[in-house]
């Protein structure tokens, strides 16, 4: 999809510039035309006679060239692009970019452009982290662009966290996608997925054998369709690698609650697939409890019901998945649960079926509608299961 297409990269002053090179190389690879703008910092992390020799145009810099006056007019540059990519974003050009300060050529391009803009930040993970960062980068997506949000690796620092520019394949894999036509484009899906953990004392919890694998390869399915999917995610040892993908871990059924309550007004819709504990510990002991000759009893109260909130919530504008793992009068426990919670269809799956649930890269489910009309499907990667769940969802939104 980048065959044909005109690309402004707008590179800044973080060490993460190198990576240029190669995202420069991969767009030309798939046929776009490439102008690079740099800021003044930039060059002196990567020079623009290499970035120049990949793109196979001039390095933009200044207003204009010292050397004979030309100018390079942002507003021609602005119009000329397709799409506006700044990676790496600093910090600094982050802050500037929200408060319309335009003080170099890649800012007042940036404050011309009549092209989708993505930004791609590169910086420290404490500075990431800064509230003051999150509300710039608040403010750019509330104006229309696209945050590629950075991973989580090792940085220049020496640090470990999240702030390392996302690497240059997937981001040219997020511009190819973006410019690809995709049946959920622009809506806003909440998932939810993996267990939660009930804490008994520091080193025990109330918990269940939720891998998380089936909530991730949906939050995957529907980002691939053109979805911007906020994850909400239990304790698990998986990873995401859309860039479409915001994931926010979580580790009790409070947590998950918290989560989910602050971000659905905001939703196209939410598929529940995180297996919430039902009931928590009364107390949380605050050191570990010892070995006595008695028996233990352990009260437990009810968590706050995930779902059945949501549903209250809900808008005639927004849909409601959810799932139902049962062991027994599966499909009866199942109408009733989407009635009581207001879901739009309900995934059932049995923990009868073998290589089904829990713990496994398999699945087979049944999707039950509202209208009692009722889907099987045979046993399938929880891949390839998700991809039936979206075009269910696809033909209710």
């Amino acid at each position: 999809m980048l065959q044909g297409k005109k690309i402004i990269l707008g590179v800044t002053g973080s060490i993460a510039a190198y990576k240029s090179a190669q995202i420069i190389r991969l767009l030309v690879k798939e046929g776009a035309e490439v102008k690079v703008i740099m800021t003044s910092l930039a060059k002196e992390f990567i020079t623009p006679l290499t970035l120049a020799t990949l793109a196979k145009n001039p390095v933009l810099v200044d207003f204009f060239d010292p050397t004979n006056g030309d100018w390079n007019s942002h507003v021609n540059l602005g119009l000329w692009a397709d799409a506006y990519l700044i990676a790496p974003a600093t910090a600094n050009t982050i802050g500037k970019m929200a408060a319309g300060i335009a003080d170099n050529l890649l800012l007042t391009t940036y404050l011309s452009a009549k092209c989708p803009v993505l930004i791609a930040p590169a910086m420290d993970l404490d500075m990431f982290a800064h509230p003051a960062m999150q509300k710039n980068l608040e403010t750019l997506r509330s104006i229309g662009n696209r945050v590629i949000e950075p991973s989580t690796g090792e940085l220049a620092s020496g640090l470990e966290g999240k702030g390392r520019m996302e690497e240059p394949e997937n981001i040219v894999r997020y511009l190819d996608d973006f410019f690809t036509l995709k049946p959920l484009n622009g809506k806003k899906i909440l998932i939810t997925a993996g267990p939660t953990y009930e804490k008994i004392d520091p080193v025990r919890f109330v918990g269940n054998y939720s891998s998380g694998k089936m909530g991730f390869a949906l939050a995957e399915a529907c980002a691939k369709q053109g979805a911007d999917v906020c994850l909400v995610s239990g304790p698990v040892q998986l990873k995401t690698t859309h860039p479409n993908i915001e994931r926010i871990d979580v580790e009790s059924a409070q947590e998950m609650f918290n989560a989910v309550m602050n971000r659905f007004y905001g939703m196209d819709g939410a598929i529940l697939c995180a297996a919430v504990a039902d009931f928590t510990p009364i107390e949380t002991a605050q050191t570990k409890l010892k070995r006595e000759k008695d028996n233990l009893v352990l009260e437990l109260k009810p968590t706050q019901d995930i779902a059945a909130a949501v549903g209250t919530m809900k808008t005639e504008s927004q849909f409601l998945v959810g799932f139902a793992l049962e062991t027994n009068n599966e499909e009866a426990n199942a109408k009733g649960k989407m009635a009581a919670k207001n879901l739009d269809f309900i995934v059932l799956n049995s923990l009868q079926d073998p290589q089904a649930g829990f713990g496994y890269d398999t699945n087979k489910i049944s999707i039950i509608h509202r209208s009692g009309s009722k889907k099987e499907f045979e046993l399938k990667s929880k891949d390839d299961v998700a991809e039936d769940i979206v075009a269910e969802i696809k033909q209710i939104i």
